[in-house]
């Protein structure tokens, strides 16, 4: 099993196989509307421009588990990222990427990528950077600014 097993909910409903993404660096977050770390966006949108014609994407996976900081709803969410940050990556249907109804693609990042000393997701914003050929390479803590990838994922680009 690999990452382009899963797929992800859209969320209008449908979903999106992340087999499209083969042969991609992808950058995936879990994100949120109203925390400290919501200015990512603006960061996480520069990275996408800057990369995305050599093969780069960002996923965003809207949570509500920290704080409850993604209360809306899709619409809401959607708007938000839009009107607020400009965001064009791909924003996927709000999920829980802890516990038992954890979203299967984070359990999966979690499985690959243990953090410092749990498995478990702190916050928003913690970060997981896929090579081309679907492994996991890195995971990176919610105050880890997106920018501070720009290295490492322009040597995954090559």
């Amino acid at each position: 099993m690999d990452l382009y097993d899963f797929s992800a909910a859209l969320p209008g409903g449908g979903s999106q196989s992340l087999a499209d993404y083969r042969g991609k660096v992808v950058l995936i977050v879990n994100t949120a509307s109203k925390c400290g770390f919501t200015p990512q966006y603006a960061e996480l949108e520069q990275l996408y421009r800057d990369y995305k014609d050599r093969g780069f994407e960002v996923l965003a996976f809207p949570c509500n588990q920290f704080g409850a900081q993604e209360p809306g709803d899709a619409a809401e969410i959607a708007n938000f990222c839009s009107l607020t940050y400009d965001v064009s990556f791909p924003v996927m249907a709000k999920i829980d990427v802890n516990g038992s109804d954890a979203d299967p693609i984070f359990k999966y990042l979690k499985s690959e990528q243990s953090g410092i000393l749990t498995s478990a997701i702190k916050w928003n914003f913690t970060k997981f950077l896929v090579d081309r050929d679907g492994k996991i390479v890195s995971r990176h803590a919610p105050t880890t600014k997106p920018l501070d990838l720009a290295k490492e994922i322009e040597a995954l680009l090559g």
